[in-house]
């Protein structure tokens, strides 16, 4: 018997070695790998940027290409990629391919106003479709040449919005939502308490989308040199069927083919037909350059984007205890000058929100580190709550904002427990308020005066947050708030916003109020290794899964449901759906 396991514990120890050897040599060959895949950036290239792609604000823990995925250039990264090829001896032109765009509107004026800073350097921007949207339109209008497939298609027939309302499906589930807000703005809630938008509703979406709708038209007018009333009668009245037709409108440049294009391109490098064009795209260019500015002195620039949750969140979320965290390193980093807090967010958690809010008032104000704040495509609700008491904040013009308003639901379902899944409860308390709130029976009145008296509470409280930091009294804040909907321009004339700008111009600011003149930027959340990222691979197959199964679109109400799940039985201060522009 002693032999038995002295033999069968030699076996396991060799194993064990074994198993570990192996990973090891493993690791090691795929990190050579990919150290040794770097791509050489070879003469008369022509960096390639797919537009339908989504550049999120951070990079993402994805696992590296060679594990099969695709691995993105954060949005800032792409921004910084163009900057370097303008001045890349290499790199000849930019190919935009505009068969969709995968990003926001704010997002699109980052990557538009670099194209439009790399034409500076007198190298071209062709870009091609073969049906092209009125938002990869957007980008596109900054380039030198626009083509676009003669039997495709082109979109040009004004913005809209859709938003869905389940006030019926709730009333066929016997579901009574139960809803608590302040602010008549306050959209959010409308989904689940009327069958069509609140004429306040309509009022705000009508103004802001005004906005968005006549910055596009404004940029289109300079770079086509056309004006804007043509531009607008051009949708209003329907004229652009077909690429001729946007050809005989000079919304374009021609009619080509793929092919076509690629030689009018080898014709300007003077590169012969037949003789291979050098694609580089813009994933292959970010892993053979590095865009990172480096300096002793430091300038934090931290990316919030996604929900406001409490506790830790997901990375595709914003934690409040994580990002609090994150804060705090940044302020108690001796090397870090200044704070700039990049705000991609709709908003979520107030609580989570108040978290993230006092972390960068000690910042401020205990550690004396100017903080900026960047809006990306929005900075609403808990995403406006985060950034208001910033040293200074920047706006994009299509910037969505504001929103300035809380509230909770806490669904009645008794009615559908017991009517459809024949499903009843009862139990017992100690006190007249235990268990009070909950989804199984309806709120009394004197628990009601109580959840109300609570989104109050928190709205009051928002507002003197957004009334201290920007040095305004709440009577006025309450006149611009009320939930109410701004877009970035707006937001900078009525004052909740200083000026605008993109996360580069936020950046400078932070480093003339630090007076910093050479410095390097310290980005989080910090990217995790790979593999780390390949040993998350796991947690983030299923929603990529289910996401290529039922499809974007469809996915994106999927995300929703799980929204309404996670705004139930707390105050929030979100925007009420993801807002998708058509």
């Amino acid at each position: 018997m002693r032999s038995f396991f002295k033999i069968f514990f030699a076996s396991l120890l060799a194993l064990t070695v074994f198993s570990l050897i192996v990973f090891f040599v493993l690791v090691g060959l795929v990190k050579g790998f990919a150290e040794k895949s770097k791509p050489n950036v070879e003469d008369k290239s022509v960096l390639v940027i797919d537009l339908s792609k989504h550049f999120p604000e951070h990079e993402s823990s994805l696992p590296l290409a060679v594990l099969g995925e695709e691995r993105l250039p954060a949005l800032f990264d792409v921004v910084r990629l163009i900057r370097e090829a303008k001045t890349d001896k290499n790199i000849r032109g930019i190919y935009l391919s505009v068969d969709g765009n995968g990003n926001g509107y704010a997002s699109s004026d980052e990557i538009r106003t670099a194209l439009l800073d790399f034409k500076a350097s007198k190298k071209f921007v062709i870009a091609f479709g073969n049906t092209v949207s009125q938002q990869a339109y957007f980008v596109a209008s900054a380039a030198n040449k626009i083509y676009i497939n003669p039997t495709g298609g082109m979109d040009w027939t004004g913005f809209s919005v859709e938003l869905p309302f389940l006030k019926g499906t709730l009333e066929k589930l016997d579901i009574q939502p139960q809803i608590f807000y302040a602010g008549k703005f306050k959209s959010a809630t409308e989904i689940f308490r009327t069958e069509k938008m609140t004429p306040e509703n309509r009022l705000q979406t009508t103004e802001w989308l005004g906005d968005l709708y006549n910055y596009f038209l404004q940029q289109t007018a300079v770079a086509r040199k056309l004006d804007t009333a043509t531009l607008y009668r051009l949708a209003a009245e329907a004229k652009i069927q077909t690429p001729q037709d946007a050809l005989a409108a000079n919304l374009i440049d021609g009619t080509k083919y793929d092919d076509e294009v690629k030689d009018e391109i080898k014709k300007d490098l003077a590169i012969g037909r037949a003789d291979k064009l050098n694609l580089l795209s813009i994933n292959d260019y970010n892993d053979a350059v590095n865009v990172r500015k480096s300096g002793k002195d430091k300038i934090a620039v931290i990316y919030a984007e996604g929900d406001i949750v409490d506790g830790d969140g997901s990375n595709t979320q914003i934690g409040g205890e994580t990002f609090r965290a994150l804060i705090r390193k940044a302020r108690l980093d001796e090397n870090v000058k200044a704070i700039v807090l990049r705000v991609n967010s709709g908003g979520g958690s107030a609580l989570a929100s108040d978290v993230i809010w006092r972390e960068i008032q000690v910042a401020r104000q205990q550690d004396k580190k100017p903080v900026i704040v960047s809006m990306g495509d929005v900075a609403a609700s808990g995403g406006y709550y985060i950034s208001c008491g910033a040293d200074s904040v920047f706006a994009h013009p299509n910037t969505i904002t504001g929103s300035i308003g809380v509230f909770s639901i806490i669904p009645n379902m008794q009615g559908f427990f017991k009517n459809k899944l024949g499903i009843t409860f009862d139990g017992v308390s100690t006190a007249p308020h235990a268990g009070a709130v909950n989804v199984y029976r309806p709120i009394d009145e004197k628990d009601k005066a109580l959840l109300t008296a609570s989104v109050e509470r928190i709205y009051a409280q928002f507002k003197s947050r957004v009334a201290a930091g920007r040095k305004r009294d709440t009577a006025y804040i309450e006149s611009i708030a009320q939930g109410r909907v701004w877009s970035g321009e707006d937001a900078v004339r009525i004052g909740l916003v200083d000026r605008l700008g993109n996360l580069q111009d936020a950046i400078d600011c932070a480093a003339r109020m630090a007076k910093l003149s050479d410095y390097g930027l310290r980005e989080y959340p910090e990217t995790e290794s790979w593999l780390n990222n390949l040993l998350n691979k796991k947690k983030q197959e299923p929603a990529a899964m289910m996401k290529e199964e039922i499809g974007e679109e469809n996915y994106r109400i999927v995300e929703q449901l799980k929204k309404i799940k996670a705004m139930t039985g707390s105050v929030q201060a979100r925007l009420p759906f993801e807002i998708i522009i058509k």
